[in-house]
């Protein structure tokens, strides 16, 4: 009992920690953002990230009743608790093909349907009807603000952002310019935007499946170490007792230090640089005591 009390003791302090540290984010006033796409997006992602950090605790109290190796414990605490920033990365990915999947078919869409000589502002909620449910939700918020009579280009730009996407900033970009113009020719634009977005998903879906190939390559490597490096702890103590030592913990940092700069390293050359969007809309002004203060 008394070998226990110094790991249940490091535990116990690490728990109460991370769960202060729960508490003050949950507690933390964030300012509410205008798309209501944005904010259930953020929800989702944050409710994985707290389940991805009850893990990580969970991990990391296993682990060092287990072993009572502090630098292990808090390793495999970390990675577990920022597994989608190591190790995943490819669902985003999917996800932002799927999108501009059902924004390349809402887009031709649009085109068949401006062709029988209606308005765009009548041809949005035709087409919202039957759009892919990857872009339903944000098309769905659209049709309400046209609805209620906001200006057609000032709508336009709050879909831009319900959507998020930067290649969609390209296809909305075009139609807030045919609705504040009024000029001919939006069928042709629309053509050339709907063979431009096809171009650019199947370059997406090649890309995509070449780095899922590398992916699965590095989560295989991390999977097969960390086996046998759990078996050896778990079934031979005795060959790593020296790590149980200050300077073998020490070591340990090192050796795990090296090995998660090359997992880093091959997850980098699976990872995707998603452009910087282009199509921003300013938010309104607020007034303070007076004086125009920006948001």
């Amino acid at each position: 009992m008394e070998e226990l009390r110094v790991p249940l003791a490091l535990t116990a302090g690490a728990l109460v920690g991370v769960g202060g540290l729960m508490l003050a984010y949950a507690l933390r006033r964030r300012a509410p953002r205008p798309a209501m796409i944005r904010r259930k997006s953020s929800a989702h992602r944050s409710e994985r990230q707290v389940r991805l950090a009850v893990g990580g605790i969970i991990a990391f109290a296993l682990t060092l009743l287990v072993t009572r190796w502090v630098v292990l414990a808090v390793v495999i605490g970390g990675v577990v608790a920022l597994w989608d920033r190591l190790l995943g990365g490819g669902r985003a990915e999917r996800q932002a093909i799927v999108r501009a999947e059902g924004l390349a078919a809402w887009i031709e869409a649009l085109r068949d349907t401006i062709a029988g000589a209606i308005g765009l502002e009548q041809a949005i909620p035709a087409t919202a009807k039957n759009a892919a449910p990857s872009i339903r939700p944000a098309l769905n918020l659209l049709v309400d603000r046209l609805r209620v009579r906001e200006p057609l280009p000032d709508a336009l730009m709050r879909f831009a952002d319900d959507l998020d996407d930067p290649s969609a900033d390209v296809a909305v970009a075009a139609l807030v310019l045919n609705a504040r113009l009024r000029g001919p020719g939006l069928r042709e634009v629309l053509s050339a935007l709907a063979e431009s977005a096809r171009a650019e998903l199947d370059v997406r879906r090649r890309v995509e499946s070449s780095r899922r190939s590398t992916r699965r390559s590095v989560q295989i490597v991390v999977g097969v170490i960390v086996v046998v490096a759990g078996s050896l702890v778990i079934f031979n103590g005795a060959y790593v007792e020296p790590y149980g030592t200050f300077v073998g913990q020490i070591v340990l940092a090192v050796v795990l230090a090296m090995f998660g700069a090359a997992v880093l390293w091959m997850r980098r050359l699976s990872g995707v640089d998603q452009p910087e969007r282009f199509l921003i809309a300013a938010e309104p002004a607020r007034r303070r005591d007076g004086k125009v203060v920006a948001r």
